[in-house]
Parts: C-alpha cells; structure tokens; sequence
C-alpha cells in the first residue's frame, strides 16, 4: 500500500489534500533528473537566468491571491500576513534581478601572475530543508540566488504546507525554467539521510529546529558536505529607560505576535529597565488585548492558531512550568484547540523555561532589571544567537555596544527581520551560514582561485 501525507486546516480542521509520498524510484528519478538538468543549466548565460526570474516574479504576482489562500489554509497564517509573505517574495526577487550578475562576477585579485582572479562556480544539486512558518518565504530566500548562481535544487518542505511546495515547484516550471532546476520531494524525514549520503547531492540547506539542525549538521559532515543551518532564535527586546514607547510599542508588538508569534526571530524576552517597566507594561497589554482573533481569511484578522495542535499543547507546557517556578500571568494562557491566546508573563527569571527555551507562539517573557547594563547582561544570558533589538532615544550610546551582543543581527529601533539586501543568520545554536544579499548567493558556491602567467 502506498504510503500518503495528509493536510488539514489548523483553524477549523477540516481535512485539504491527501497527497501520495514519492516511491524510491520516484526519488531516484528526479536525483537523475537535477542531475542532468545541471549538466546544462550551469552553463547558461547569466543574463538568461535572469529573463527566467523576470518571468517567476510575474508568475508569483499573478496567482498572489491564490498563493496567499492556499497559505493561510495550510498553515493559518492572516491572510493579510499571508499577502504580504507573497510580496516580499517578489521583492526578493527583484533584488537578485539587479545584482546577481554584478555578485557572481570574477572578483580580480592582483597578484604577479599575468591575471589572478576567484571564480564562483556553482556546486551542483542542493537539498533544501525547509519549515513551515513561512512556507514561501523561506524557500524563495534559498532558491533565488541558489539557483541563479547556476545550481539545481530540491525541496523537502515540512509535511503541513505540502500544497505550498507543489505550488512552489509549479511557479519556476512556468516561469519556464528547465525541468528538473527546481523540485519538490513529497516524502517523509526518514529520506533525507539517504538523500544526504547521494553522491548527486553536494550540500544542504535547513531552516528547522536545533534538533533537526543537529542531525542534518551530522549527516553533512559525515558525508563532506556543505551545509547551511538556520534555527530557533530567543530574541532579547531591551527596552531602556529612554526608549519612546508611544512611538515604538506597535513595533514591539509585532516584534512578537506576528505570524502569531511563530517566528525564530521574534522578540521573545522582553528586558525593560525598571525606571520604564510600569509604563512599557500598561501599554503592551493595551496593545496585545486589542489583536483580533478570528478566521485567518478575514481581512481584519490580526491574530490566528497556530499551525497545529500540538504546537500549542507544547507552548501550554512551557508557560505553565514557568507559572510553578513563580512567574505570573498577566494576560492569557488560555487555549482551545491549536488556537493560544496573546499571553504575558511578568517576574520572569532565568531558570523558566520561557527564558531559556525557544516559545514557538504569542507568549511575551518580560524580565524587569535595573539597569542598562543588566539589560545588556540579561539578554547575552542564551544558548541562541540569531538577533537582538534595543528600544532607546541615544542610538549612538546603543551602537557602542553592539560587539557585546554574540547575535547574527542587532536591530536599534526596530524589529529584528530578513531583508534581501543584508544578509540573515545566527551563531550559537542558531545556526551557522548565511542568506540573502551577495553572502546568500555564494553560499553554495565553489570559490575557485584562478592564477594565469603568461
């Protein structure tokens, strides 16, 4: 009997597709078939790579609609949220448009040779592991410049958004790239470690859990292979005693429940200063109670579930063992079903597990200290190191410390994000390796030293 997966809508679970799982020879071919698509396709002038992308950012812009639905049903995300994901992917786009050939260009070194120069040749076939938080998002800020540097890719994407990667591999084949540069395996996590141990596969690409990055990083290294890891974050949101809060509290907000807090780089330790506490606390929880829950299709939705159930049972757990160590609540901790209500929790300390581990959902830690440097301290004290934010009216005195900070981002008045012109990732167990800008497009490159005398 053939093995399926199944889809199910998170807000009201109702059953979306049964899809069948690729056979092993189903597998093999198309391992075959990256591998002789990127025979050709490595050899394709740059500027015909580029007319391709022209066509998927046009693909992308006309079906948004369904794109964003089809999201949303998977996975719950506001469908405003959702929208906005889809258009972010067509500006991803654009920006490799303007500057891969510019990024891929021979970077001349001059030596005594006659000519000296490095070369960026691309690897081969990339896997692709990729979540489901932003089901499109992640996967386009891996394939664009992946594929533009001359590589192939395939996609083993989490198993809940299964219809936004068939969609995905849908939108490059008619955009008219070659059958075979970018596909979608429908199969479950016990493939990767034969797909890792194939000669045809030259490197991996994660975003996932620490769990999950642990394993891939093992397979990598077992096998001598490139890999990519970006994982769970426990960003620190200092608030200093100068901060403008009537100016910058919707920032912090969304800092944290966007995409109903399921983010790794959403603010999840909230560190305010004493002198400021009362007032960051009164407003925060105005702001918090005002999101609206409700069918993530309806435009005034500002707050869903979860993407499953079982995400907001763990999330349940994490606050609640951190209730029994003495934090309290002061809005929230209610759920029903996959849905988690908005939830703050005050007198935090270190040892709960809402400070030390990563809470996937709409759940704000807020640690009172009593100074900057506490606050400074406070927010180093993590295993994780993918971004921190500092909320303060002397931005020159909170650029001095930026080195203090171990994280891959630090954000001085505003919400740590991806942007496709800087490049995005963390240290610590949140990963290693980089995307976006010109450091995501030679990630998974060969750096060839070419030295000619005459």
């Amino acid at each position: 009997m053939k093995k399926t997966t199944k889809t199910y809508n998170p807000y009201n679970g109702n059953h979306l597709e049964t899809y069948m799982l690729d056979s092993k020879s189903r597998l093999d071919e198309k391992l075959d078939l990256a591998d002789q698509t990127f025979k050709t396709w490595k050899n394709f002038k740059i500027e015909d790579r580029l007319n391709l992308l022209k066509n998927l950012a046009d693909q992308v812009f006309e079906n948004k609609a369904e794109l964003s639905l089809l999201m949303t049903s998977e996975m719950g995300k506001p469908i405003t949220e959702s929208t906005a994901e889809i258009e972010k992917c067509i500006l991803l786009i654009d920006f490799y448009i303007k500057n891969a050939e510019q990024f891929l260009q021979d970077d001349i070194i001059a030596t005594e040779a006659h000519e000296s120069f490095i070369s960026y040749d691309p690897l081969g076939c990339v896997l692709a592991i990729m979540p489901w938080n932003y089901p499109f998002w992640q996967v386009f800020r891996f394939a664009v410049p992946t594929l533009t540097a001359g590589n192939v890719a395939l996609l083993k994407h989490a198993s809940n958004v299964t219809g936004c990667a068939i969609a995905i591999e849908k939108l490059f084949i008619n955009a008219g790239f070659p059958k075979g540069c970018f596909q979608t395996l429908v199969t479950d996590h016990n493939a990767i470690e034969e797909l890792m141990e194939n000669d045809i596969v030259k490197a991996v690409s994660l975003t996932g859990s620490e769990k999950a990055g642990r394993k891939i990083a093992e397979l990598a290294g077992k096998n001598l292979k490139p890999s990519l890891l970006e994982l769970g974050g426990n960003n620190a949101c200092i608030v200093l005693k100068d901060a403008d809060l009537n100016r910058h509290m919707d920032t912090m907000v969304k800092a944290r429940m966007q995409n109903s807090g399921q983010s790794c780089i959403a603010a999840k330790r909230f560190i305010v200063v004493e002198d400021i506490y009362d007032e960051f606390i009164s407003k925060f929880k105005t702001k918090v109670e005002a999101l609206q829950y409700g069918n993530p299709t309806e435009e005034n939705t500002t707050m869903s579930c979860l993407a499953r159930e079982d995400l907001a049972e763990t999330l349940e757990e994490q606050v609640q063992s951190s209730i029994d160590l003495g934090a309290k609540v002061l809005l929230g901790h209610t759920r029903e079903g996959a849905y988690y209500q908005p939830t703050i929790l005050t007198h935090v300390t270190k040892d709960m597990a809402v400070f030390i581990e990563e809470t996937f959902g709409p759940v704000a830690a807020v640690i009172k200290v009593k100074s900057e440097d506490e606050a400074y301290k406070t927010a180093s004290t993590s295993k994780f190191g993918l971004g921190t934010m500092v909320f303060t009216a002397d931005y020159e005195a909170a650029s001095k410390r930026i080195s203090e900070i171990e994280d891959g981002a630090f954000f001085i008045n505003d919400m740590v994000k991806s942007d496709p012109r800087l490049p995005f990732g963390g240290t610590k167990i949140s990963g290693y390796g980089r995307e976006l800008s010109k450091e995501g497009m030679l990630a998974f490159v060969n750096k060839k030293t070419v030295y000619i005398n005459n």
